[in-house]
Parts: C-alpha cells; sequence; structure tokens
C-alpha cells in the first residue's frame, strides 16, 4: 500500500497485553486477526482501499504502530477486538483502548471506530466509558462498515441514518437500529475470503502466526506458518455461558443478552477449498477451522472434508476443528475427517456431572456415553483437546472432583479447564450483574488467565477456591504419569520435555493470593 494513496480503513488487531502472565512469550497462540482478514476482503469487493495492522503479531511498540497508521493517514480506524476465545472481545479491549487513546492523543481528528463481542454487549457502555472511540459496530459490520465509508465524514448527522451502530451524539449515546448480517446464499459474494496479503510477515507468509502448542504436537518447530480460517459462521445452541450469538443488539439495556440470531451460515464448499488452496501454496498446512461447531451438518461437512482428502493425499496437513462430543459417534464419519488432515477435534466435555452439564443448556448428552467416543476418536487416529469448565453454576467439590477425576480417566493429548466466567453478552452475565455478583474491574479480570481474573463462584465455592482448583488442575493434569505416557508414545520425548517445562510455569492470580494471606 502506497502511502499517497487515499485509503478508506485500517483495521487494526489490538496486542493480547498481560492476559496470558508468562505464557504469553512462548506457549500462547499468535492466532490470524480472522475478522480483520474477512472484514478487509470484502471492503476491498465493494471498492474501498484498504489496510490491516496487526499489532499483537508484530509485536510494536505503541510509537511505532503510531508511525505505521500515521503513514497510511486512513479516513477511518477499525478496531478488531476478537480473538481465539470467546472472552477475548472483553480482554482485548485493554490493548485496543491502550492504542486508541495513544492514537487520540496525537491526533483527535482521527475517526476510531471498534468492533467486536464487547461494544456488541454493551455498546452504551462502551462508548460513555472510552472517550476515544467515535462510534461502534452491533454486530459482525459487514453491510453497516461499507455504508459508514461510503459516507463523505463521519459527524452525527451522516451516522444517524447508519444501521448497525452506535455513536456518541453530544452528551448522549445514539444506538441506531439494527443491521442485517450476510445471509447465507451472500456468503461467497460479499464476505469473499480472506485478504492474507494485507498481513505482515518475516520470511514467508504467516510465519508471524504460531499455533497452541498441543496442536503441534508440543513441537515448537511444527508451530508456524499458522493459518485460521471460518467454512461456517454462527452456532445454533444457547449456551449460558457463551455469548457467541451476540449480534443485533438493538435494545438499550446494559445487561441485555442479545441472541436474537441463532442460525448458521455457510460459505460453499468449493469457496472454502480454494481458500485452503491458497495457504497451501504459501506453504500452510498447520490449520484452524474456526467454526464455532464444525461437526455439526453433515449435509455440509462431509462434502467440504471429501474435497479436502484431495489436497490431503500425502496426509501432509494438521488441521484441528470443534465438535461436539455427540455429533462424533459415527465411526465412518471420524475416518473421513481424519483423511481430510484434521489430526485434532476440540470436544467440549465441559463437566463431568452431567446434571451440572444439563443445567447449562449445553445440550441433552443422555444417549451419549462419553468413553465410549472418545475411545472411537483415538481408534481413529485423532487426538482431543478435551475442555472443561470448573465453577459452572452447580459446581462443588465434588462435581470438580469428578470432572477432573473423568479427565484423567479419558487421558486425552490436550486439556484444558476454563474457569466459568460472566462473559459480557451471556446469560450468565445478566445473571450475575442481576444478582449483584462481584464482577471484573477491569477488561482483563475477563481473562481465563489473567492476574486480575475474577470468575463467578457457586453456592458453595467462593471464585478464588475455583480459579485455585482450575491452575492445580492444570499442573496436575500435564504431569500426570498416565498422560505424558501417552504424549510419549503420540509424539516422544521432547513433546513430554516441552509438556514438563510449560508446566513450570504457574500463573498467579490476586483473589487468590489475597484470601491464601489473610
Amino acid at each position: 500500500m502506497t502511502t499517497n494513496e487515499t485509503l478508506d480503513a485500517v483495521f487494526i488487531n489490538p496486542s493480547v497485553g498481560s492476559n496470558y502472565q508468562s505464557l504469553k512469550s512462548k506457549y500462547t497462540a499468535i492466532e490470524p486477526p480472522t475478522w480483520s482478514l474477512l472484514l478487509a476482503q470484502s471492503m476491498r469487493n465493494f471498492g474501498f482501499k484498504v489496510s490491516i495492522i496487526d499489532a499483537n503479531a508484530e509485536n510494536l511498540s505503541i510509537e511505532e504502530i503510531y508511525e505505521k497508521l500515521n503513514k497510511l493517514n486512513p479516513r477511518l480506524v477499525v478496531f478488531v477486538v476478537y480473538g481465539q476465545n470467546v472472552n477475548a472481545g472483553t480482554t482485548n479491549m485493554e490493548g485496543a483502548l491502550t492504542l486508541s487513546k495513544y492514537f487520540k492523543s496525537k491526533n483527535q481528528n482521527l475517526n476510531i471506530s471498534y468492533i467486536g463481542s464487547y461494544v456488541q454487549a454493551l455498546p452504551i457502555k462502551a462508548l460513555n466509558d472510552e472517550s476515544s472511540i467515535d462510534f461502534v459496530f452491533t454486530n459482525e459490520g459487514v453491510y453497516a462498515l461499507k455504508n459508514v465509508l461510503k459516507l463523505n465524514d463521519f459527524k452525527e448527522n451522516s451516522l444517524m441514518n447508519i444501521k448497525g451502530i452506535a455513536f456518541r451524539n453530544k452528551d448522549r449515546v445514539v444506538l441506531n437500529k439494527p443491521e442485517i448480517v450476510v445471509p447465507n446464499e451472500r456468503m461467497d459474494v460479499d464476505l469473499p475470503g480472506y485478504a492474507w496479503d494485507l498481513l505482515p510477515y518475516k520470511n514467508s507468509p504467516l510465519d508471524l502466526y504460531r499455533a497452541p502448542m498441543w496442536h503441534a504436537e508440543y513441537d515448537e518447530e511444527k508451530r508456524t506458518p499458522y493459518a485460521a480460517l471460518h467454512s461456517s459462521l454462527g452456532c445454533q445452541f444457547k449456551c449460558s455461558f457463551c455469548m457467541i450469538n451476540l449480534i443485533n443488539r438493538n435494545d438499550e439495556d446494559d445487561i441485555g443478552v442479545s441472541s436474537n440470531y441463532s442460525g448458521m451460515r455457510y460459505w460453499s464448499p468449493n469457496f472454502i477449498i480454494n481458500e485452503f488452496k491458497k495457504l497451501i501454496k504459501m506453504g500452510v498446512s498447520t490449520i484452524r477451522i474456526t467454526d464455532e461447531m464444525f461437526l455439526l451438518n453433515p449435509k455440509y461437512y462431509l462434502p467440504l472434508c471429501e474435497k479436502l482428502s484431495e489436497l490431503n493425499k500425502d496426509d501432509n496437513l494438521r488441521m484441528w476443528a470443534y465438535s461436539r462430543i455427540d455429533t462424533v459417534k459415527n465411526p465412518k464419519i471420524l475416518s473421513v475427517v481424519r483423511k481430510a488432515g484434521i489430526k485434532w477435534l476440540c470436544l467440549g466435555i465441559e463437566s463431568g456431572d452431567k446434571k451440572v452439564r444439563l443445567e447449562v443448556a449445553k445440550g441433552k448428552f443422555e444417549d451419549v456415553d462419553v468413553r465410549k467416543i472418545i475411545k472411537q476418536v483415538h481408534e481413529a487416529d485423532i487426538d482431543i483437546m478435551a475442555n472443561y469448565m470448573y465453577g459452572l453454576p452447580g459446581d462443588d467439590l465434588e462435581t470438580i472432583k469428578k470432572t477432573f477425576d473423568l479427565s484423567i480417566e479419558l487421558c486425552t493429548s490436550g486439556w484444558n479447564t476454563y474457569p466459568a466466567m460472566a462473559l459480557p453478552g451471556s446469560a450468565l452475565y445478566k445473571e450475575a450483574i442481576t444478582k449483584g455478583i462481584e464482577m471484573p474491574k477491569t477488561y482483563s479480570g475477563y481473562s481465563f488467565h489473567a492476574y486480575d481474573t475474577i470468575c463467578l463462584p457457586t453456592e458453595k465455592l467462593k471464585a478464588w477456591e475455583v480459579l485455585k482448583l482450575r491452575d492445580d488442575a492444570f499442573i496436575d493434569y500435564h504431569l500426570n504419569p498416565q498422560f505424558l505416557n501417552r504424549i510419549k508414545n503420540r509424539f516422544g520425548d521432547k513433546a513430554v520435555h516441552n509438556i514438563k517445562q510449560m508446566s513450570k510455569i504457574k500463573l498467579t492470580r490476586k483473589i487468590v493470593e489475597e484470601n491464601l494471606t489473610s
């Protein structure tokens, strides 16, 4: 992008800051900013000139980022505040605001907008709290952004007629009517792929990005280059701890749950295959399929997997995808998935106690034998990242012990446990606010790994107890002999060594420290 062009928009992916503490330097993933890439390509398709600054991948100083922005001189700055976890739209606000406040201190005339789950959940609060934000998008932003960029200016009178935004007008916040999301029949046209060419790199495309350690078989050399892409958008489920369907916010209730759209939308298989071909041509084989639930609709994913198998004849692809535990009970499907190059499945088991799991609307698993399904996935030569949650509403010491014991028994190659959080936009958030439960006072406080994390208490467990149980369990699982033996047999001694090194890094938690020393 030359500096003498009139640039319509710069999409900024903010740094994750200190959300991961000491894990950040080596063990966390650095994921390509999928929504920056999608929006950039979409806007280019609509005829606008755009660029991307990935503050997280480039690891630049705040001064260097501003210098880069200043040279680009865009009409509009768009902070795209998403991330690899469902809470990232809130936690990454911290890094975004550090930048936007600095930008405004240097140039008050900059037009700064935000898009992401936090501002979708709490648009009025965001604008009232943060003076460095001029306006926000209240859903995915494709059509709203297009209509904003058509304007000659971004003053209040111009913004008044744009659906799908909220903006500051003198001393009040105006919340406009919602804009539609991209309908299924327009996915290939209005979200036409990823602007891979706009991403920074050191020596080759996507080499500044790295996969999670487990996805790379706990081998540092296999982590990069790394890409992530969607084949679908949305989720048909409404789990109380999740805010993924947070689109089309159109009310002024600061604790509302805006989930008035729970449909799934798909790109065509041929379209997605072309994106995979682009990545393979760029030398990328380690790929995350970012769909909220990839293995859900066999009418869609089976033809896609069959096409992927043609690209994976040498078994060079190393991919992972999400699935529900009850959608992978057919061994024939697992065979097709494995041939496609999907070598890891991320499965939400959540709790070892069925009652606890059902209470959060995860769905009915009465007819599912978790142990049998895990065994079938392993027999299909597919590794599992098993996700659990501590501190769900019905949890106590007994149920959490059941969850941990189950995880030891299942002995999956990947393991993670999240403390239950009241994420803005989720049902648990509204419930927590209504009940007056202590909430994080910072954006990073919504992180699963930050020093100032405040998770939800249960009737029988305090928030600090939940966090301590989670952090202790993380170490205990990864140093468990049964797990380490599995890793040795699957990936070798080097992987075992790396896991032991990772396990030496212990998270510090403010609320745990305060309660243990009081």
